[in-house]
């Protein structure tokens, strides 16, 4: 496929969701309007068993390259997947075992082909050429850099402050992501806005050996506190969710994210989304849609909406709902979490302190974190989300 030089189109992409692009939005646009076809990487790191909204909005920037006929490339980050990215944290990320490592990335080239044509797209691992670094090679890429510039990081300097531990393992981190661009010859680089520092790593290294590497950060998916929609906050949607469960969970999104939402996990035109002018309600129902639509075909999507509905604006019971089984005597939140209906026990902990979870055919709430399944029931999460337990 020869390369697009459209530029209503590369102004579009250089645009839409993008926070900053290194070293400058023209020389980027310059260089897409050449028509030199482009090697572009985005690296994720595989420490859940599925990827969530935020890997979607990156996705889909990759995936307007892809149509503009750029080379595309699936990083795979088994090895430093290992060690744990400590971006945004504020302790020392626990670290996995390489059969973690493998059981999480199982089904992670299936859910991006839901967003890439997985038939055009190199997916690699970087155990490929981290694993087989001598101790030798890593004194020679640390040399590269100062601690004063790897201490600099906003993390690293508030544990410090507080007093916590900032392991020496953790500095290597954006040393072996940066070392990712060089192992592969990478023309560009995307990824989100928290990865920057670590980006620029790499960016730093290829210019050290000649060559210019572009970075493009995108907008995270933020709540209105500013912390990011994901696992670790409660809220995350995972692209394995039903359409239903999706669709739920983006109409309990508050209003205010429904701008951003629009821009970085549609495919609605910046235009249209500019003239939209309709109730909140009506707004969420249709960037539900359009995100379910993404991820499970149109059909779906109206499904989806219809259920939610009939569900909630008719004070309904859904005649269809999500059903799991459990054996007689084990733990709900268990249950629960191995089925990927609640993300976490502090999850379900949290809801339970909330009387969000309530028993349907007794209208009463749960209130025992520790309950264990004994007969067949029929749960609401939330406001939104209905799950039917079968014993087995």
């Amino acid at each position: 496929m020869s390369v697009i030089t459209d530029e209503k189109r590369i102004d579009e992409f250089l645009k839409r969701g993008v926070e900053n692009i290194y070293p400058s939005k023209e020389k980027v646009k310059k260089t897409l309007l050449s028509g030199k076809k482009l090697s572009i990487y985005h690296g994720i790191d595989p420490t859940g068993p599925t990827l969530h909204i935020g890997h979607g909005s990156v996705l889909l920037k990759l995936r307007e390259l892809q149509d503009l006929g750029h080379r595309i490339i699936l990083l795979i980050g088994d090895f430093t997947g290992r060690i744990g990215d400590p971006t945004d944290k504020s302790a020392t990320r626990k670290q996995l075992s390489a059969k973690e490592i493998k059981e999480n990335l199982k089904s992670y080239t299936k859910q991006a082909g839901m967003i890439l044509d997985m038939k055009k797209v190199e997916v690699k691992f970087n155990s490929k050429w981290l694993s087989k670094l001598s101790f030798e090679k890593v004194m020679e890429l640390a040399s590269e850099f100062t601690l004063q510039q790897m201490i600099e990081r906003d993390m690293f300097e508030k544990r410090i402050k507080e007093g916590q531990p900032v392991h020496l393992h953790e500095f290597f981190y954006p040393l072996m992501q940066g070392y990712d661009s060089v192992a592969m010859d990478v023309d560009m680089e995307i990824g989100g806005n928290d990865q920057t520092f670590n980006m620029l790593v790499g960016r730093t290294m290829m210019k050290n050996r000649g060559k210019e590497k572009y970075v493009l950060t995108t907008k995270l998916l933020v709540d209105p506190t500013g912390k990011k929609m994901g696992k670790s906050e409660g809220n995350m949607v995972t692209l394995e969710d039903s359409p239903e469960n999706m669709f739920g969970k983006v109409m309990s999104w508050p209003d205010s994210l429904m701008p951003l939402a629009f821009e970085i996990c549609t495919r609605v035109s910046l235009s249209e989304i500019d003239s939209v002018n309709t109730n909140p309600r009506d707004l969420k129902i249709k960037l539900a849609s359009e995100i379910v639509k993404i991820f499970h075909g149109e059909k779906k999507a109206k499904e989806a909406q219809e259920n939610f509905i009939k569900t909630f604006q008719k004070k309904e019971i859904p005649e269809e709902m999500e059903e799991i089984k459990a054996n007689r005597g084990e733990v709900l939140s268990e249950v629960l979490v191995a089925n990927k209906i609640l993300s976490s026990k502090s999850e379900w902990r949290r809801l339970v302190s909330e009387n969000a979870i309530h028993y349907l055919v007794k209208n009463q709430n749960i209130t025992d974190v520790n309950l264990k399944a004994s007969e067949n029931l029929t749960l609401k999460i939330g406001k939104k989300r209905f799950v039917k337990i079968i014993i087995k």
